[in-house]
This record gives C-alpha cells, structure tokens and sequence, in this order.
C-alpha cells in the first residue's frame, strides 16, 4: 500500500519511499503513467540493494493520487513533484524523469537547483504540448481543442484527452525557450525507434542546455518504454555515473 503526501495545494500525494543513503533518487515518471511502472519499480529495487534512498511517487490524476487526470496540466503535476521532493527527501537528489517526467525534472532543477545533485533523462519530451501535441493538430483538432477537448490514440490503451487547460498552462512551462543552465552532472538517454519522442528532441536539448557536465547516449533500436534488459541497464549505468561524480 502506498503512503500520501498532503501538498499545500490539497492534492493527495500517493508514494513509495526506500529509506538509505544520499543522494537518493527520485523517479519522476511519463504522461499518463503510474509509479508501478517497470522502470519506477526496477529502480526501486537496484537502489535498495545498493542502501540508496529512492521515491517513486503518483502525480494527482495518475496512479493512486488524487483528483481526476483531465483537471490536471504540467504546472500541477511539476507543483506535485516540488512537494514531494521538499517533504519526503533529505538533502540533494539525484532526478530521473522519464518522458514527461525528463520535461519535469528540467522545471525543478530551474526551480531548486539546490535539491538537484544530478540528472537522467529517459527519452525526455520537453514542452511537448506545444512542439509535438498542438504543432501536431489538424485545423479541426484545434478548433475540437477551443471547445474543451480533444482525444488522441494512444499506444498503451485508452486515448489520450487532451484539454484546452493542459496545452494552455504548457506555454507557461516551456523550458527550450529560454536558457537551461545544468550545474550538475547529466545524463540524457534516447533510444532510436522512439515513436513518441523523436531523436531531434533530445539533439535540441542536449545543444540548448549548459552545464559542465552533460551527455547525450543513444540506445539503437531503443523504444519510448526504455524497459527492455538493455534499456533498464543503460539507465542503471547513467544514474551510476552521476553517483560517481555527486558521491
């Protein structure tokens, strides 16, 4: 069973927490996706064998949260990950965002760059409402969206409703607008038959961000879901790399 978190916003947090060492970890997952993923539950173990601190927690409208999936937008659920990070990690963390989650993981490090030891992303889709959903969408879709919503197929079961609120509030969050300053050792994973997240994406971020410390891996033949054995050991290698560098 879960634990909550109570955030000030009066969403209800659902979590799992592995008590160790620091820098933990924090598991920031994708668009619609839960924190009883394969990657989320995979890495949970590996860092308990290891006596390394992990969380893997639910955004409101995901998992075991609360509030419904369609009220939500990137704002609140970068405002969920802040909160569980500030109430339920001691010290530096060490972030893995996956997807949406990788989108997520460059908002905080904007917004506490003090909590941020390192970074791994996996097939991270920044402002992806904007460049992949809206820049996608046919006259009619847009005009569907102005009415409230609009439904996308989706690869992974039910379609995806997009809401005028969810693109809207992405325009207020996007970061490959602006400068990206990364002071911490990163690491970007990006597999080559991703069909959700193209490569372009991550050869973009990895040229707009600065840091002193920043790599760009591709996996051939890698896919969206990253969670295949050779997937999950390259994220392994990634985030053991930036435990080397952070200690």
């Amino acid at each position: 069973m879960p634990s909550y978190l109570n955030s000030n916003s009066g969403r209800r947090i659902a979590y799992h927490r592995t008590e160790g060492v620091g820098p933990g970890l924090v598991f920031l997952g994708g668009f619609k996706s839960d924190m009883g993923g394969t990657k989320a539950v995979h890495l949970e173990q590996w860092a308990r064998e290891r006596g390394r601190a992990y969380l893997r927690f639910d955004y409101s409208g995901h998992g075991e949260s609360s509030e419904a999936f369609t009220d939500g937008c990137i704002g609140d659920w970068a405002e969920d990950a802040q909160a569980a990070i500030a109430g339920l990690t001691d010290g530096p963390q060490i972030l893995v965002g996956s997807s949406m989650g990788g989108w997520i993981s460059l908002l905080l490090a904007k917004r506490i760059p003090e909590k941020v030891a390192g970074l791994v992303t996996i097939a991270a889709a920044p402002d992806f409402t904007e460049d992949s959903m809206w820049a996608g969408f046919t006259d009619a879709q847009k005009a569907e969206l102005e009415a409230g919503q609009v439904a996308l197929p989706s690869d992974y079961g039910e379609p995806y409703i997009i809401t005028k609120k969810l693109i809207e509030d992405g325009r207020n969050h996007l970061v490959l607008r602006d400068p990206l300053h990364l002071p911490f050792p990163t690491r970007m994973l990006q597999g080559t038959v991703d069909n959700d997240v193209d490569m372009s994406v991550a050869v973009r971020l990895v040229g707009h961000a600065k840091g002193p410390d920043m790599r760009l891996v591709i996996l051939k033949d890698g896919d969206h879901r990253f969670s295949d054995p050779t997937a999950l050991k390259l994220i392994e290698d990634a985030i053991r790399n930036v435990m080397e560098v952070t200690g």
